[in-house]
């Protein structure tokens, strides 16, 4: 039996764990999106929130988690008598996988049963195992955008509706709902994006004291597991307590006005849509209030919910980046407090509890634990559930996991301490002690979080983004025929979803039954299998699923000439609008994107396949032009890039899109060469399109020519985007 990594031993990460530890506080904040490179403790610290959450008692028998206190009166297995007997166990912690079908998330008809025994039976699906625990989608942005509508409708009303194959049911469905995702494998969409009640950005810290205790404490649990386990047991413990400590007190922390028109004097001043960004604010700031232990929410607690819940909200396209600036923030607070300072409910910073480390002084975010005087001044972390267990502000510089540590009051305990694991002590520290020149310094290169002061999106670190001019939108390119690949919004295909086209005889686990279909497949064999009147006699091999057509995403590679003759007359300017215009759809249709340029001496992939947008902008704005044109180069390197994605991902069709002006001037004979390369792409058998950038009075004709040799359409430059108040131009 594994041992789950304990939560307390997780360092660092302190906005991350209090994002979770709100969560579990109030459900009803509506979950955590974690994004972060790979390697940053993600999974490890969810995995690990399960074992902090009160245990559940339910109906005993009940398949969907029935509280006998207050029993759903829908509930499938119901109705459950007021006597019905009742059994505890821990909650639950589900993970989805990202492969996962629709019937095996929301539930479907149990067929064993509907052909076995002839009667209709719902067999429940992960929605109902996660109820009253927590739900877990490990990259979240790889999930299909169906199924992750299924869970955040369910995660916002508490029910899950199924209706499928000829059931009709509704069961509870409430669950902390959290999910991580490396951003360099792509973005969720905006909508999505704010169906999540808050995000935390991750990133592994660059402090070499830290990254060496975070190394020690891995291997010693490698070695022994529940040794490792057993010594972080009573820091478990206190957290928590905390969390039924907190849940308890929530429902009498009160929210002033006076922190109402704060929350909406922020909301406001990021241009957020719509008012989930303000109840989500509201909810969270209640949380962290009952976390402290406070009985109504001040503006500490207003300013920390809001560097949870807005920073993925402001996002409006694919090319914005994420992160919240903080001076903007403490700006709006300001205002507020400016415009009612007689406020009688206003109580401002400096309400807060002993140390502003929460009820007991040693707080949840401070250097301390619960009592401010564990094991190593603080638990085995040596700093409560939200300190950065040993090496608080190591790498969570900025204001703290909670936006007000007690370690910055100097609350917090200095020196050495022993490692709750044997292992030799290492300095402890507070945010404002990193260094040892007395200076409120950083760790070198440290990056903490998105809404941390360190945000690597903004100030001089920010990466150069290209983005595209306002009002142009690309027309719609689509690969011919139907493929078989994964959903998306772009080419006909076979999927899950869409109108049904016809049947087939499944392979493996049924999706969507085809009852017409299957009933055709029984009726011949009604006389052999004795049937003379009643109920039709089916057999498993009867059934058949239904196939749907709907669309797939593709991979969009881009093969850009960035040559000297591109460059020319300002040709590359209005090339990168239109390659943007592209990539903004590519995003909206859920697309891989690849980014291939040629010039010079030969070709270079500026982006291998990914579903991020953003990166694929960030390549093309540092994108240099000039010299000659190794169009041969280029074509070959695209039909190279084809064939490794080919054995990658078989299924995702490609769509190879060429900008170039059709021009060769690299090499001995380059049109030749050019003319041998694209036989060899248009060998791959991957639909092209030649978008010619040729202008001028005097014109080649030479893209024009390239589309012949590949087959290919060609569509002049200025055809490829419209504005967005017009119709696009027919396709070609």
């Amino acid at each position: 039996m594994s041992t789950t990594y304990p939560f307390s031993a997780v360092l660092g990460m302190a906005d991350m764990r209090l994002a979770l530890l709100l969560n579990a506080v109030s459900p009803a904040i509506g979950g955590v999106l974690v994004r972060g490179e790979k390697g940053t403790a993600k999974s490890t610290a969810v995995r690990a929130l399960a074992a902090l959450l009160p245990p559940v008692r339910r109906v005993a028998g009940c398949r969907f988690g029935c509280d006998p206190a207050e029993p759903d009166p829908a509930c499938p297995d119901g109705p459950h008598p007021a006597d019905a007997a009742a059994e505890t166990r821990p909650a639950r912690l589900v993970e989805l996988p990202v492969g996962a079908a629709e019937d095996r998330v929301v539930g479907s008809l149990d067929l064993e049963k509907a052909l076995g025994e002839g009667v209709r039976a719902f067999e429940p699906g992960l929605l109902a195992a996660a109820h009253r625990g927590v739900l877990y989608v490990d990259e979240v942005n790889l999930l299909h955008d169906h199924l992750v509508d299924l869970l955040l409708d369910a995660a916002a009303m508490g029910r899950s509706h199924v209706e499928r194959e000829g059931v009709s049911v509704s069961h509870a469905a409430r669950f902390l709902l959290v999910g991580t995702m490396n951003p360099e494998e792509g973005e969720l969409r905006p909508q999505l994006l704010d169906r999540f009640g808050l995000t935390v950005e991750v990133g592994a810290s660059r402090d070499p004291e830290v990254r060496v205790e975070v190394v020690r404490r891995r291997l010693a649990a490698d070695a022994d597991p529940a040794g490792f386990a057993a010594r972080w047991a009573d820091a478990d413990a206190e957290i928590a307590g905390q969390v039924a400590a907190a849940r308890r007190r929530l429902p009498g922390v009160r929210l002033p006005d006076a922190a109402l028109r704060q929350i909406a004097e922020v909301c406001a001043a990021f241009d957020v849509d719509g008012m989930r960004a303000d109840i989500v604010t509201a909810r969270t700031a209640l949380a962290h209030a009952a976390w402290h232990g406070r009985d109504r929410v001040t503006i500490d607690d207003v300013r920390v919910a809001a560097r949870l819940a807005l920073p993925h909200r402001r996002r409006r396209d694919p090319f914005d980046t994420p992160g919240l600036d903080e001076k903007r923030l403490d700006e709006a607070l300001q205002r507020a407090q400016d415009a009612h300072p007689d406020d009688p409910d206003d109580d401002g910073p400096q309400d807060r509890g002993p140390d502003d480390g929460g009820p007991q002084g040693g707080g949840p975010a401070g250097g301390g634990g619960p009592s401010g005087d564990g094991p190593s001044g603080g638990g085995p972390s040596g700093g409560g559930p939200q300190g950065d267990d040993g090496g608080d502000g190591a790498d969570q510089g900025g204001p703290g996991s909670a936006g007000h540590s007690a370690a910055r009051d100097g609350s917090g305990p200095d020196g050495r301490t022993d490692g709750p694991d044997g292992a030799e002590s290492w300095p402890q520290r507070r945010p404002g002690d990193l260094g040892d020149d007395g200076q409120n310094s950083r760790p070198r290169g440290g990056r903490e979080s998105a809404t941390g002061d360190d945000d690597p999106t903004r100030g001089k670190d920010s990466p150069s983004v290209a983005v595209p001019r306002s009002g142009l939108k690309a027309r719609l390119l689509t690969a011919p025929g139907v493929g078989d690949g994964v959903p998306g919004r772009r080419s006909r295909a076979r999927t899950g979803r869409g109108r049904t086209t016809g049947a087939r005889v499944p392979e493996g686990r049924v999706g969507a039954l085809h009852l017409p279909a299957t009933i055709r497949a029984a009726a011949p064999h009604q006389a052999l299998r004795g049937r003379l009147a009643g109920p039709l006699r089916l057999r498993p091999d009867d059934v058949r699923e239904a196939v749907r057509e709907g669309r797939e995403g593709n991979l969009v590679l881009f093969v850009v000439d960035a040559s000297g003759s591109m460059g020319a007359r300002q040709r590359m300017t209005a090339v990168k609008d239109a390659v943007l215009a592209l990539l903004t759809d590519a995003y909206q249709r859920r697309d891989k994107v690849a980014v291939i340029a040629f010039r010079a001496a030969g070709a270079r992939t500026l982006l291998p396949a990914t579903s991020s947008v953003l990166a694929a902008s960030t390549r093309l704005a540092e994108l240099p032009t000039g010299g000659r044109t190794p169009l041969a180069e280029g074509l070959l390197a695209a039909a190279d890039l084809l064939r490794v994605e080919r054995l990658r991902d078989p299924k995702r069709r490609p769509l190879v899109l060429i900008v170039t002006d059709g021009r060769a001037t690299a090499g001995t004979r380059p049109l030749d060469r050019a003319a041998a390369a694209a036989k060899v792409l248009a060998a791959t058998a991957a639909p092209c399109v030649v978008v010619d950038c040729e202008s001028g009075p005097v014109r080649l004709h030479l893209a024009a020519r390239l589309a012949t040799q590949l087959n290919a359409p060609r569509t002049p430059l200025e055809a490829l985007t419209h504005p967005r108040d017009l119709a696009p131009p027919v396709a070609a």
